[in-house]
């Protein structure tokens, strides 16, 4: 199975009467997206503004990253927009170092912030990013479930449409992905460690969901999957978790532990699968699907896995009972996690835990508070600030600055290690 990605690298985003990319300029036509948008009965009105690096902007509440993609054949986000088809193969256009945006009124109450500048811009990689933001309001009557998924699809539908505008344009780079049969795995590279990857994507309903070739992962038991597959578009962020352990849909397709098993692959490991285990509500399901994914990761014969989460609190139980497991099995296991050790970092990190798990990559203290300056421009709606994670009442300051937690900042302790954050022991 082969994926060739082709990007097309964007260095600045205009408003123009066609959408197209020329010179690595990204020209959108805003009323084409708008129209896009408001094709779906369930959402009055959405606007669209342009947030690059170093602009004095904040957006929030943030409630999806996407980086636009889409295939010369067939479907880039399979049972999202357009014809259900299979992804990972083929070719596929990136627009690299661009990103749709969603906000609006909050749909959840664990959306994040985006700053384009100022200090709270070093907590998350969006702000390195041209966003094309989207702020979407509905209609009244409309259910919380209804207004996260018009708002979930009106992200893809505008990522999906720009990227497919590019297509007959002149790409920069290409990369290219090989995923060989296990057989001609194991026979290539007898003597390396053979690694999996154990990705937990949250599926526990409330607005904290997955979505793999558009099934809600509730519906799903622990997978194995093809990591192409992830990096093509088959994993669509659909939760409110907290914003900076949030899995965005720019992370799956960005996914940063495949990408650095692929780099690492034939030369440090032999990387032989990815099991996607989803991570619920209910304690008989997290022991099934704790028994079902350390089977599946057995049978591929694997000697080490790496394993991620996706939230904190009682998604920190499926992560250590998969571990239990594992090691039980002789499967030697390092888990990635976030801290929630409290302002002061001295609290108990981990709401749980197990003697097995003593290799952990920490991603830092999402609890640690951040005095951030004032912006001139908002995009999304400010008053959110009191009910997201992250936000308090009387975060905002007289000045007009805020005082939020880490918690609160899009990808700042992101759990698959796409941060800056971390922590040492000494």
């Amino acid at each position: 199975m082969e994926l060739e990605l082709r990007k097309i690298y964007i260095k600045d985003i205009v408003f123009d009467e066609k959408t197209h990319v020329d010179s690595g300029v990204l020209y959108i036509n805003r009323e084409e997206i708008s129209k896009l948008i408001l094709e779906d009965e369930r959402l009055s009105e959405v606007s669209i503004d342009i947030a690059k690096p170093g602009d004095s902007i904040r957006i929030i509440p943030v409630k999806d990253v996407i980086e636009p993609r889409a295939k010369l054949k067939g479907e880039a986000f399979p049972g999202i927009d357009g014809v259900l088809d299979e992804v990972g193969r083929g070719i596929t256009y990136a627009l690299k170092g661009c990103a749709v945006v969603t906000t609006g009124p909050i749909v959840g109450f664990q959306e994040g912030i985006i700053d384009m500048s100022g200090p709270l811009a070093e907590y998350t990689p969006f702000s390195k990013l041209n966003n094309l933001v989207l702020s979407i309001k509905k209609k009244e009557n409309v259910s919380p479930h209804e207004h996260e998924e018009a708002v979930r699809v009106a992200g893809i539908k505008a990522a999906h449409y720009i990227a497919k505008q590019c297509l007959e344009s002149e790409f920069d780079e290409s990369e290219t992905f090989v995923w060989n049969d296990l057989s001609v795995k194991l026979a290539e590279y007898p003597d390396l460690p053979k690694v999996a990857y154990v990705y937990q994507c949250i599926a526990q309903g409330l607005l904290h969901d997955t979505y793999f070739y558009g099934r809600d992962a509730k519906e799903m038991i622990p997978t194995l999957v093809n990591p192409l597959e992830i990096m093509d578009g088959a994993l669509v962020s659909g939760n409110c978790v907290s914003a900076g352990s949030k899995t965005t849909t720019y992370h799956h397709q960005n996914n940063a532990v495949i990408r650095e098993c692929f780099k690492r692959h034939g030369k440090e490991i032999n990387f032989i699968g990815v099991v996607l285990s989803p991570m619920t509500t209910v304690l008989n399901d997290k022991y099934r699907n704790s028994i079902i994914t350390s089977r599946i990761v057995e049978m591929l014969g694997a000697d080490g896995v790496i394993q991620s989460q996706e939230g904190f609190g009682n998604p920190t139980t499926d992560l250590m009972m998969i571990c239990k497991r594992l090691e039980n099995k002789g499967i030697k296991t390092v888990l990635i996690s976030n801290e929630d050790a409290g302002v002061d970092g001295k609290s108990e990190p981990l709401p749980d835990g197990t003697v097995e798990a003593d290799a952990i990559v920490s991603t830092g203290n999402s609890n640690a508070n951040l005095h951030i300056p004032k912006m001139d421009k908002v995009l999304g709606d400010l008053d959110a600030l009191e009910h997201i994670t992250g936000g308090f009442e009387g975060s905002r300051q007289e000045d007009g600055s805020l005082i939020v937690e880490i918690h609160g900042i899009m990808g700042s302790h992101n759990l698959q290690g796409f941060s800056k954050l971390g922590a040492v022991t000494k």
